[in-house]
């Protein structure tokens, strides 16, 4: 389950300096579906990587579920004693992933000040997602999927999350022109080494690979 009840509750950005240099990646992708057209052109070859927190890097406790009244700022701060539960040799594996990665969370820019220094991850572009108005719409999609098919136009992605269904899968499969792997991660143990095995064979896949094509970075 992804804390996005809390939106507004945390900061909404490290500060000034920090924050030019965390692109907000979908306010173009909440414009009429548009996304930011420069940095997918740049960055072409690579697939994207988009990571949830609450339930993905950081392990729920099923015992004690969100409520209507969850104090969500106390929640996306370092005091929160369940981040002794987060992964910290997670940021290597996931740096180690020929794939750019981006915050699609309802931490927004919080993931960068709590859970980046945590598992040793660099500042990361953060998906700027819509206001949240429940985990699903009438129809069953997720309330993230139309923002990240929207931001990655056709790029291979991977969307690591523990929310995903198969309506989202097979909505994904319609809409998205490249590769996509949607892989649900359970949220008691949160995200495992095994979860990032099935997405770097995925990343090195044929069908991903030809898809991306040549990586400019070599050129």
């Amino acid at each position: 389950m992804d804390a996005a009840k809390k939106r507004g509750a945390g900061r909404a950005a490290p500060d000034t300096a920090t924050a030019a240099t965390v692109p907000r990646v979908s306010d173009q992708a909440r414009t009429n579906g548009q996304h930011n057209s420069q940095s997918n052109s740049q960055n072409k070859a690579r697939p994207l990587v988009f990571l949830d927190v609450d339930g993905t890097l950081l392990p729920l406790d099923p015992a004690q579920p969100f409520h209507a009244g969850h104090d969500w700022a106390a929640w996306q701060d370092v005091g929160n004693p369940r981040l002794a539960h987060v992964d910290r040799t997670h940021g290597s594996r996931l740096l180690a992933l020929d794939a750019e990665l981006i915050w699609a969370t309802g931490w927004m820019h919080d993931a960068n000040v709590v859970i980046a220094p945590l598992v040793g991850l660099p500042l990361l572009p953060v998906l700027e997602l819509p206001d949240w108005e429940g985990d699903f719409a009438e129809d069953g999609l997720h309330w993230k999927t139309r923002v990240l098919v929207a931001f990655a136009d056709g790029r291979p992605f991977a969307w690591l999350d523990d929310e995903l269904t198969e309506t989202d899968r097979a909505w994904v499969a319609r809409h998205h022109a490249g590769p996509a792997l949607l892989h649900r991660v359970e949220s008691g143990p949160g995200l495992t080494i095994a979860d990032l095995g099935t997405v770097g064979a995925w990343l090195a896949s044929p069908e991903v690979a030809g898809a991306a094509g040549p990586d400019p970075r070599g050129a």
